[in-house]
């Protein structure tokens, strides 16, 4: 089961970096007034890290409040 693991994560990799190599392209991103230019792939890598964030903080708060919630009653 530890290479089936291992494989995943290899391909996985091995996905990114040919993401990362095929969109070394500087792009314009901006939002309220901001912008920002920089390679596609170092956005798409900061929007995914900062999704993951947000979504782990709101499951861990929603998960909290439900938890909280059985308590009380």
């Amino acid at each position: 089961m530890r290479w089936v693991h291992i494989v995943i994560i290899v391909v996985f990799v091995a996905i990114i970096l040919i993401f990362v190599f095929q969109n070394l392209g500087a792009v314009t991103m901006s939002f309220l007034g901001f912008g920002l230019r920089a390679p596609l792939s170092i956005l798409a890598a900061f929007m995914y890290v900062l999704g993951a964030l947000t979504g782990g903080s709101l499951y861990a708060l929603l998960r909290k409040s439900v938890h909280g919630s059985q308590r009380n009653v």
